[in-house]
Order: structure tokens, then C-alpha cells, then sequence
């Protein structure tokens, strides 16, 4: 019998065959693991951003209820003090000049523009710092290409910011003191106010005090710009500009220009005005940043009354004197 060798070869072949098998069913299986394990994990995170999402709305209810419980008790307070002011006495309204009066406004020393013998003057109250003297500015300008000669405009001033107008205001009255008054008062108002580069009044103290600085009191942080070493840049500036004397003009700011302006201020006061822009036209008072028509109404009225007292007799250059600071009120109480 003949016996061939051909069994073990078939088995060999037969479990290598068998063994990839075995290592296909073993990939699968992983692979079928990775998939249930990434689709719990998705699940995972879902139920986390719904959880946040919860949360969220939770808050976000509980902050919309305290902010509702503050309304309601800021509404019951509001009524408790409408209940109260409803049974207090009004506050008087602040006393003004009548306007159907005449007020002897005094006017020697001051600014102006226009003729002396012009039969109408309006007397100005303004601060560098007030938004409605500036929008008054281009209403003046129109009034005074209208009446011509027969106006003239008187500029006092009434610091009712005295944090970052007064030095405005003293620049502008030693400006004056040169001959350059207007041109001072363009450049504070195109330079300084509308580009927020005021001066302030007072400044901090310098690290190393200068020849102008004065003897200061302890404690004491700040000084007068014009006090400063570096002085009050802008109007210093302005001055420069304007070709102004330097020497004269940083005297005169700091000198007898703070009590000519002090004066302007008591002046007005004295006659009630306390709020700018203020008006006195040949002593009749006017309010505010008023429309043109008002102005030139008031204006012409007072432009004929003029008209006939001069053509009676009056001398022009001599009508303010007589009629508005002889016969005008002295006072803001008769």
C-alpha cells in the first residue's frame, strides 16, 4: 500500500485560513465597540447641552423676576413720592426781570461791538462753557447785519461755569484791554469749546513751583492755571496767535480782569439774571437761545421809540444814558 503526505499540508492550510478569519471577526467587533461607544458619548454631550440649556433658562427666568420685584418696588416708591409732592407746597418759580420793564444795565468799561450812538443796544450775558450762548452766536450775527448802525452790542460776563469758562471769560477782557476782544472770543469758541480744549481753572499743583506760584496752604493740591508754571495753554495760545503783547496780556488776565469780570456778574445779578445767555435790549430783558423773530421784534420796537425821542430832541449819542440808565429800574425790585 502506498501512502501519501498529503493530510497535515491540507490541515496547515486549512488553519491559516481559519486564523484570518478569526482576526476579521476580531476588527469588526472593535470597530462595532468604537461605534456604540462615540454614539453614547454624542448622547452624553446632548443631554449635557440640554441640561445647560436648562439651566440657562432657569437663571435667566430668575433674573427677569428680581428685576420685575425691583420695578414694582421702585414704582411704589415713585407713587409714595408723587403722593407727597402732591400735597407739598409748589416750589416759587425763580424770579426773573419783567420783560415789559426797562433796566438800567450799566455798560461803561465793557466790550462791544457796533456804534456808541447806535439807537438800539443789546447788552449780552454769556459763559464760554454754555452751549446756548454758542448756538446764539450766528442769531447775534444776523442781527447785527440787519440793524447796522443802529446796533450795538454790549458782551458781559456771567460765569455760571466757573470750573472751565472763567478763564475764557478773563481772556477775553485782556484780549479787549489789546484790542483784539472778538478775535479772542472766535477762537475760544472755534477752537476751545468746540473741540472741548477749555482751559480749567484750576489745575494740580506742579512738581516744581514757578516764580508765579503763590505761597500755598497745607494741603492745598491745586492752583489757578495762571498760577501754574505752564500757565493756561489754550488762551495762552490764542494770544500768541493773535499777536497779543504776552507780558501785558498774562498781567491783565490775572489782575484787574478778575474783578472787572466779578463785576459783570454782580451787575447782572443785581437785576435777577442768575442763567445764560441773558438779554437786555435798551434795557427790556429777554431769555435764551431765542429764534431771530424774537429778537428783531423786541428790536424794531425799541428802534422806533428811539426814532422818535432822537427826532424829538434826544441826542443820539446820549440815548442809552437818558432813557435806559436814567429812567430804567435800578434793580431787579422797584
Amino acid at each position: 500500500m502506498k501512502i501519501f503526505v498529503v493530510f497535515p499540508l491540507a490541515v496547515a492550510a486549512a488553519c491559516h485560513s481559519g486564523g484570518r478569519s478569526v482576526e476579521s471577526s476580531g476588527q469588526a467587533q472593535t470597530q462595532a465597540q468604537a461605534l456604540v461607544q462615540a454614539e453614547d458619548a454624542r448622547r452624553a454631550e446632548e443631554a449635557r447641552a440640554a441640561q445647560a440649556a436648562q439651566a440657562a433658562q432657569a437663571a435667566q427666568a430668575a433674573k427677569i423676576a428680581s428685576i420685575e420685584a425691583k420695578l414694582d418696588e421702585l414704582n411704589k416708591k415713585l407713587d409714595t413720592l408723587i403722593a407727597r409732592g402732591a400735597s407739598a407746597p409748589a416750589r416759587p418759580p425763580r424770579v426773573e426781570p419783567d420783560r415789559s420793564k426797562v433796566y438800567a444795565v450799566p455798560i461803561e468799561g465793557n466790550p462791544f461791538e457796533g456804534r456808541a450812538d447806535a439807537k438800539v443796544t443789546l447788552v449780552k450775558g454769556y459763559d464760554y462753557a454754555c452751549g446756548y450762548c454758542e448756538r446764539n452766536r450766528s442769531t447775534i450775527d444776523e442781527l447785527k447785519q440787519k440793524y447796522g448802525k443802529d446796533l450795538r452790542v454790549v458782551y458781559k460776563q456771567l460765569v455760571v461755569h466757573p470750573r472751565n469758562a472763567m478763564v475764557g471769560a478773563l481772556a477775553f477782557c485782556a484780549a479787549s484791554r489789546q484790542g483784539k476782544g472778538m478775535e479772542m472770543d472766535r477762537l475760544i469758541w472755534d477752537k476751545g469749546f468746540h473741540t472741548r480744549q477749555l482751559d480749567l481753572t484750576d489745575v494740580p499743583l506742579p512738581r516744581q513751583p514757578g516764580p508765579d506760584t503763590p505761597l500755598l496752604d497745607p494741603g492745598q493740591t491745586t492752583v489757578k492755571c495762571w498760577e501754574h508754571p505752564d500757565g493756561c495753554k489754550n488762551v495762552y495760545g490764542y494770544a500768541a496767535e493773535l499777536g497779543l503783547n504776552p507780558k501785558k496780556f498774562k498781567a491783565d488776565l490775572k489782575g484787574d480782569c478778575v474783578s472787572s469780570v466779578a463785576n459783570d456778574g454782580r451787575q447782572l445779578a443785581q437785576f435777577g439774571v442768575s442763567a445764560t445767555p441773558a438779554f437786555f435790549i435798551n434795557g427790556r430783558f429777554l431769555s435764551g437761545a431765542q429764534p431771530t423773530e424774537v429778537f428783531t421784534a423786541l428790536i424794531d420796537e425799541e428802534l422806533k421809540k428811539a426814532s422818535e425821542r432822537i427826532a424829538a430832541g434826544t441826542p443820539a449819542a446820549a440815548y442809552y444814558q437818558k432813557w435806559v440808565l436814567e429812567q430804567g429800574q435800578k434793580s431787579l425790585a422797584p
